[in-house]
């Protein structure tokens, strides 16, 4: 019997061959992810209606929608994931696309592997500042990536 992976042993990696010098291609950023949530897949089916049955319509796969993918980490130098986010929004490297992996561990390894297809970043938070805070200061970065696979270790 198999036992459940456990939700909080995972690595994450972003990596890209076709960043600016100092941005790639080794990972972007790796590991240090506190959160990652999102990674979903939707298959929104098509309905046909045939001629002469009453009961029902066919249901045809149609198109896939994949979510937004949500990863949080305590803020740390170098600033990676800004620079990655500034780039593309101001346009200067407007396409730059990264892949992405997220592991997930089962005791000591892989268990399974998520891998996401040109990813974009849609949206940077940084931290909530407060001169009375005591937690880490967690940055946040969206992205969203054109296909989800999953691969067994």
């Amino acid at each position: 019997m198999s036992r459940p992976f456990v939700p909080f042993r995972f690595q994450v990696s972003l990596t890209g061959s076709n960043l600016p010098d100092g941005l790639g291609p080794a990972p972007l950023c790796g590991g240090g992810f506190s959160e990652a949530t999102g990674l979903e897949a939707t298959m929104t089916p098509r309905s046909i209606r045939e001629g002469g049955r009453n009961f029902g319509q066919v249901q045809r796969a149609g198109p896939t929608a994949f979510g937004t993918v949500t990863l949080k980490r305590g803020v740390t130098s170098p600033f990676d994931l800004w620079t990655w986010f500034n780039l593309v929004t101001n346009r200067e490297a407007y396409g730059r696309r990264l892949n992405g992996r997220i592991d997930v561990y089962a005791d000591t390894a892989i268990a399974l592997t998520w891998k996401l297809v040109n990813v974009l970043p849609v949206k940077f938070k940084a931290p909530d500042l407060s001169a009375t805070a005591t937690q880490v200061a967690i940055e946040e970065v969206q992205l969203v990536f054109e296909q989800l696979t999953m691969e067994p270790a």
